[in-house]
């Protein structure tokens, strides 16, 4: 299954503003090994272990030193089903989470600071036009540690 390319359309997502944001790997300006590919230029990886089980794969979208970055919490499988059916134990929801996105994509820890043009790992446009009225805005996920910053519109869904 290494090697394999899958390939998946982006569902959900969630955006995490750097330093002011409480929710943010980044916040107060924490720079750590970890946390250093947010600090890069936008159109990298930043993949983090969660848990100690999750991959969790961002997409760092700031200027350098601007620690922006978009956690790809869901998708729906484009290319390469067969693929992440093994890779997920036949689970019936592929990508469903963001650690489940990144099981069925083969997206690792190891892959943090990949340029997003490849070769390992990279995004698409294919051309696909979403209503704005497809997409839902509402609060994060699993950040009530951040106070009112959890509260923020930050998560967006498209319902394809």
């Amino acid at each position: 299954m290494r090697g394999a390319t899958t390939k998946a359309i982006i569902t959900e997502t969630e955006a995490y503003e750097g330093v002011a944001d409480r929710a943010s790997h980044a916040f107060g300006n924490r720079r750590t090994k970890r946390t250093e590919p947010m600090y890069a230029a936008g159109g990298i990886a930043y993949v983090y272990l969660c848990y100690g089980i999750h991959h969790l794969f961002n997409v760092v979208s700031g200027d350098k030193d601007l620690p922006h970055a978009t956690l790809i919490r869901a998708g729906k499988p484009l290319h390469g089903e067969k693929t992440m059916c093994r890779r997920r134990n036949n689970a019936k929801r592929l990508m469903a989470g963001p650690g489940t996105l990144s099981q069925a994509l083969g997206i690792r820890t190891t892959m943090t600071g990949s340029d997003l043009q490849g070769p390992k790992i990279w995004i698409e446009d294919h051309d696909i036009t979403v209503a704005d009225s497809a997409i839902e805005t509402g609060p994060r996920i699993g950040v009530d540690y951040a106070g009112a910053d959890a509260a923020l519109p930050y998560r967006f869904v498209w319902h394809s």
